[in-house]
């Protein structure tokens, strides 16, 4: 996904009868929009006007982490239509969690506000139309538990260094297509394993996630 998608028909009509009551019913409108996503993007020859959603093994393994460590406020770079702002949610709910999801696009964020309704956690998530960079600068210090970067990657060295500053001690950045785009992230990730501020790895999963945890206490 990223922060300058654009396309007025993302996938806002896929799984609308999802209810909040089962984890089932969300799970299909996850499917349905993952299935969505990627017949459009197939179709789509420029690629800023793809959906390029985070894939399914890596939104789980984010979701189990959310959970496992407790998180109850997150950010992410890159809206998209709402595919991974719905995973996020779904495991920051369980604890009266928010999330703050950022696009530049106010059209892809229309898709994912729909989206959220129908999985009925519109009130877990604050869509902001901006530019991604803009609000990490203006996020206090070590007000986030996560922070979840899936935009325009070559943009991430000039957001530094937001993308640490706001993590609490033993907070969580997290950043997708690293495998899949390694020339792309490969400045940030130099940036990312040069601070003594980070300990980092490269899970690969979808399409390979850069995990990092903020040390401190």
């Amino acid at each position: 996904m990223s922060d300058t998608n654009a396309d007025t028909h993302a996938g806002t009509n896929a799984g609308t009868n999802a209810g909040t009551d089962a984890g089932t019913d969300t799970r299909q409108l996850l499917d349905a929009l993952y299935r969505d996503g990627l017949a459009h993007d197939a179709a789509q020859e420029d690629r800023l006007l793809r959906r390029r959603n985070l894939e399914p093994e890596a939104a789980t393994l984010l979701s189990v982490v959310l959970q496992s460590m407790g998180a109850t406020s997150m950010a992410e770079i890159g809206t998209s239509n709402g595919y991974s702002a719905i995973w996020f949610a779904s495991a920051l709910a369980r604890r009266n969690g928010r999330l703050l999801s950022v696009d530049v696009d106010a059209s892809v964020q229309a898709q994912a506000r729909t989206n959220l309704e129908a999985a009925g956690l519109a009130a877990t998530v604050e869509l902001r139309t901006a530019d991604g960079g803009a609000v990490l600068a203006e996020l206090p210090d070590a007000g986030l538990d996560v922070l979840f970067l899936d935009s325009e990657r070559p943009e991430y060295p000039h957001w530094w260094p937001h993308p640490v500053r706001v993590l609490r001690p033993g907070g969580l950045l997290a950043v997708d297509n690293v495998l899949s785009h390694p020339e792309e992230v490969a400045e940030f990730r130099a940036l990312v394993e040069r601070s003594a501020e980070l300990e980092s790895t490269v899970v690969p999963v979808g399409k390979g996630l850069l995990l990092a945890t903020r040390l401190g206490t």
